[in-house]
């Protein structure tokens, strides 16, 4: 179900109003700040799941570093792997506004659980259904947004982390097939995933214009599975190393033309800082909501902590960043369904977002004290999984590489 116009709830802002955004030297953009009723069903779906199928279980998962396999399919079977995917290919037509409340929802619960989504969304089977061709869209992207598997994205290396132009990992040309050599650090869904979409250097004289990106699948020979990293947050994503020993990759599994592989990359991955901002976006709100309830039942020096105003400033300055981080997000997706240039949106949205994640949890803990050290009380975890978000899809300072290179230009 397509959406034609901007929808936002937030609960802080009450009336209807626009912004006008100039995003060319002569053209105004409205936005309307009123959420249509697709979107309230939405994100009402998704605070229901991750309040009745994530939250149980939630530290256990993170203690053990247990991959929620289970509550993942069922995530897949009501459509929340391939909300923005045309129902031609069996996903929710939805637009990146639905798709940005639902991550917050699932986030403000379990980053795990929503960063498999994220990745099977944003950068799987976005760059799929926008670069494949018909036999990949039918044969890969149905099954992916469909739910019935869920997907990797191979771009980080030992040597390639922010400089992804740096690509080790080969894909050598042999006729009617690539033959894939190399090591991808830091994949999510690792071990879970069935398709991956890799990128490898073909001609490294040409440099990053040399890149391919591949499709391929677990059970292709020569697929290594590496160890799982024991990680400080969402320890309940299974985050792997993957090495390819002589993997025959068919040039049918070539996306795009030769040497489109980077480009393919940083699209994509412009698309993908949308849904990691959702994340970070979920991750402050959920540890603001824990707090601000936190505050109206502990008592200190005879009264409930939320009438000192120590803590209403916190609350203050916390409740203030996530409605901007908000804003920067719902922005991003906005641009992105109106299918204007995003990429400066979303390198804002996710350092902002990120950076908010951050504080607010560390103020979340503070605002708990000793209680909010100990996992029952969630705030701790979630400032260890906020800070992933200003890592992985492009780490804070390259974001502003991006926003700075843009800006100035």
């Amino acid at each position: 179900m397509p959406f034609n116009r901007l929808s936002l709830n937030y609960g802080m802002l009450t009336n209807t109003c626009s912004i006008n955004y100039f995003c060319t030297n002569t053209n105004i953009i409205k936005m309307q700040f009123e959420l249509t009723e697709e979107h309230i069903m939405i994100q009402q779906a998704a605070r229901e799941f991750a309040q009745t199928e994530l939250l149980p279980g939630v530290i256990e998962r993170d203690n053990e570093q247990k991959f929620p396999m289970s509550q993942i399919r069922k995530l897949g079977e009501l459509g929340f792997l391939g909300m923005m995917v045309s129902p031609e290919y069996g996903g929710g037509g939805m637009d990146t506004i639905s798709y940005v409340l639902a991550m917050e929802e699932i986030s403000k619960v379990d980053a795990s659980a929503s960063v498999v989504m994220s990745v099977n969304n944003s950068l799987v089977c976005w760059g799929l259904e926008t670069f494949g061709n018909e036999e990949q869209k039918q044969k890969y992207l149905v099954p992916l947004a469909q739910g019935i598997i869920h997907g990797g994205f191979c771009l980080s290396e030992p040597e390639a982390g922010s400089d992804a132009t740096s690509q080790r990992t080969t894909a050598e040309d042999m006729g009617d097939y690539y033959l894939l050599n190399g090591t991808k650090n830091w994949i999510t869904n690792g071990s879970s995933a069935d398709t991956f979409i890799v990128m490898a250097q073909t001609h490294p004289e040409l440099k990053h214009k040399g890149i391919n990106a591949l499709i391929i699948t677990k059970d292709m020979p020569g697929f290594i599975v590496g160890k799982k990293e024991d990680k400080l947050g969402i320890r309940g994503s299974d985050t792997h190393s993957l090495m390819f020993q002589d993997v025959k990759v068919p040039k049918a599994n070539r996306i795009g033309e030769e040497g489109f592989g980077f480009k393919f990359a940083m699209k994509t991955l412009s698309g993908g800082r949308i849904g990691i901002a959702a994340q970070a976006l979920g991750i402050a709100s959920g540890a603001y909501e824990l707090a601000l309830n936190y505050s109206k039942e502990r008592k200190a020096f005879g009264t409930e902590i939320k009438n000192h105003q120590a803590i209403q400033f916190k609350l203050a300055d916390m409740a203030t960043e996530i409605e901007a981080a908000r804003l920067l997000c719902h922005k991003a997706a906005w641009m992105k369904d109106q299918h204007l240039n995003y990429d400066r949106a979303s390198s804002m949205a996710k350092l902002f977002a990120s950076e908010v994640a951050m504080k607010t949890t560390v103020e979340a803990v503070q605002i708990h004290g000793g209680y909010g050290y100990v996992k029952e009380y969630h705030v701790e975890r979630l400032m260890r999984d906020a800070k992933i978000t200003q890592i992985y899809e492009g780490t804070s300072e390259v974001q502003r590489v991006v926003i700075a290179r843009d800006i100035l230009k």
